[in-house]
């Protein structure tokens, strides 16, 4: 065959054969790609030259226009925003122009191109703000009033906003030091040390003095005299002090303060009082509810008084449970946990019919309080009724969606970040048969966490096979059943780890759709005798599965056969769960919700519902969530059964 039509041939046979010729665009793309992030023009240009048709075209083109932003050629950038308009990619785009835009003090463009985003961060917001204020707009002070309340960690773009509210004396002392001390409570001691720059030079700390309180709070309190009266720089470093001891050991902050006291101002020694509380709930020390009443009546944070709620739970002072979510800002006490144990409170106190409605108002919901409520008004644990099967109409849609077809080329590049980010965006007004097509679709590709994020969104038709999808049965069932686990539990865990991503990997490290550690995973294997173990073998599904299910009976049996016991055990070690338990018997909710780490807490919850609606899938049979968190026995000194469980 001559050359010519040898070369005829070739492009025949790639033109017939679509999986090859997808196969070599999407290496286009990833050549773009690695061009950009290099600054090669001249490899992202023949890449863009090449692309095609491909789903991710737009993005080459949008590699292109970043890299020639500082060319100023604002109509190509303008051609390109229209061509795309309501896409992720124009979005960010038009984000990193305003970024650029704001660099350059180009504020009159700033405020033509901002109304355009449909949701803008952070930092676009406040450069919008600048632009406002270089016009002479003074309204911008109001909503930088709630960016000084809220905002505590603010990105470069807020700061000239915070230092014109300043400058236009909108602050007073009080709410600098308030904000102050709000930053350390949350461990931003850098924060607030820029925030305590506002001070007037009169009543800045002195020198070092806030550093060295940072670094050595015991040392600082320690340099006082016993009859120290300072300015009141050195009276809120001292309440700032006694916090960061309380930190580690809140009675030792709590024999400071009581040391000091008369020599701080209510607002300082309340909220210290406060913050030493804080640190004692999160400990579960019986002391806190009197270090929460010596705090009076001072504002405390939302963390602060969500730990005070949690702390009367466990002591089962219903009285302070109520006050102290009736004294919750509305946002706050509408959150579900909050309106539960609201009821829950109302019912001990005799008021049931207020309780009901309480229970009413988040019955219904998928989740754990939402379940709690529901059986609290006598109402079964079942998925609702089945939405109509989806017709070919709407899957082709769904198929057609240019957004979520860009999603899909993303997996299929295992480019998982931006594929979630294009799908979520995809996914913006959808109603729930377009929710419910979207997510039949990705579980046809078997992505199955975009299948239940997408499913989960559906407001009135719903599909709870979508939503608690259960994959890999021919290995989860036959695991769970040869470790006597429950196999909605199981999957109840797994969905809440993994999503069923098989590759997952987090940032601690834990492997595949059991998430395990590495460790873990080695020690398991070596208990059940699995032989030839290597750590390349953790993401093999078989073998994930079958250490994860061994360690989850491993540490069932280990704490007392409990499932919220191992589930807190799965996610923040064995050890620490114990820990956690009270004195007393408590009840299963209680300890859930008093769980010192916030993502382990919100994790017990999560896998316990899973596993109600699991069941209820499995068996075709209503299932009880208060049954399965049942009681939690009081914490005991004997020794676990496996004593190097980690």
């Amino acid at each position: 065959m001559k050359l010519p039509h040898l070369f005829a041939a070739l492009f025949g046979l790639l033109v017939a054969l679509p999986g090859a010729a997808q196969e070599t665009r999407d290496e286009i793309f990833i050549a773009a790609r690695e061009a950009f992030r290099n600054g090669d023009r001249l490899r992202l240009d023949n890449a863009a030259a090449r692309i095609g048709n491909h789903e991710l075209a737009a993005y080459v083109e949008n590699y292109r226009l970043r890299m020639r932003m500082d060319d100023g050629n604002s109509a190509s950038l303008r051609d390109f925003l229209a061509r795309h308009d309501g896409t992720s990619v124009a979005e960010r785009l038009r984000a990193d122009w305003i970024r650029w835009l704001g660099k350059r003090s180009a504020w009159n463009e700033i405020e033509r191109e901002y109304p355009l985003l449909q949701a803008p961060e952070t930092d676009i917001t406040c450069l919008q703000q600048q632009a406002r204020l270089a016009r002479g707009d003074r309204s911008v002070f109001d909503e930088a009033d709630r960016l000084w309340l809220t905002l505590h960690e603010p990105p470069e773009s807020c700061r000239p906003v915070l230092d014109a509210l300043v400058a236009a004396q909108r602050l007073s002392v009080d709410d600098i030091w308030a904000r102050a001390r709000r930053q350390i409570e949350l461990n931003r001691p850098g924060q607030a040390r820029t925030t305590l720059d506002y001070l007037p030079d009169s009543q800045s700390p002195e020198g070092k003095s806030f550093e060295l309180t940072i670094a050595g709070p015991q040392r600082q309190l320690a340099t006082q005299s016993a009859n120290w009266h300072g300015s009141r720089a050195s009276r809120e470093l001292a309440a700032i002090a006694i916090q960061r001891i309380a930190v580690n050991d809140p009675r030792a902050a709590a024999e400071e303060l009581e040391k000091r006291q008369k020599r701080l101002d209510d607002t300082q020694r309340e909220w210290a009082w406060g913050q030493i509380a804080l640190q004692a709930a999160r400990r579960h020390l019986p002391e806190t509810l009197d270090w929460y009443a010596r705090a009076g009546l001072s504002p405390l944070s939302d963390e602060a008084v969500q730990w005070k709620v949690r702390a009367a739970l466990r002591a089962q002072d219903w009285g302070t449970v109520r006050d102290a979510i009736q004294g919750m800002p509305a946002e706050l006490a509408g959150r579900p946990e909050w309106v539960y144990w609201l009821g829950r409170a109302y019912k001990a106190g005799g008021r049931s019919a207020e309780a009901d409605a309480l229970f009413a108002r988040i019955a219904g919901q998928a989740n754990f309080y939402g379940n709690l409520a529901d059986e609290e008004l006598g109402r079964s644990l079942m998925p609702p009724p089945r939405a109509r099967a989806l017709s070919p109409e709407e899957l082709r849609e769904a198929n057609g969606n240019a957004g979520l077809r860009r999603a899909l080329a993303f997996f299929r590049l295992d480019m998982r970040t931006e594929g979630v980010r294009e799908w979520n965006w995809s996914l913006r007004g959808m109603n729930d048969r377009q929710l419910l097509s979207a997510a039949e679709l990705a579980r046809r590709q078997q992505i199955w966490d975009r299948a239940i994020n997408t499913a989960d969104r559906t407001k009135e038709e719903h599909d709870y096979a979508l939503r608690f999808l259960a994959p890999y049965d021919e290995q989860v069932r036959p695991a769970a059943r040869n470790q006597t686990l429950d196999d909605a539990w199981v999957y109840g865990l797994m969905r809440q780890e993994s999503r069923f991503i098989t590759n997952a990997k987090s940032s601690a490290g834990a492997s595949g759709l059991m998430q395990l550690m590495p460790a873990t995973a080695k020690w398991v294997a070596k208990k059940i005798g699995l032989r030839d173990y290597h750590h390349g073998r953790v993401n093999d599904t078989e073998t994930n599965v079958l250490l994860g299910t061994s360690y989850m009976r491993l540490v069932m049996e280990n704490l007392d056969n409990h499932p919220v016991l191992a589930s807190a055990a799965y996610n923040a070690g064995p050890g620490r769960a114990k820990r956690w338990r009270a004195d007393r018997p408590l009840e299963g909710a209680i300890y859930a919700e008093t769980i010192p780490f916030s993502e382990t807490r919100d994790y017990v919850k999560k896998v316990m519902s899973n596993a109600v609606y699991y069941s209820a899938l499995f068996t075709g049979r209503p299932d009880s969530l208060k049954a399965r968190l049942g009681t939690i026995a009081p914490a005991s000194d004997r020794p676990m059964k496996d004593s190097d469980l980690p």
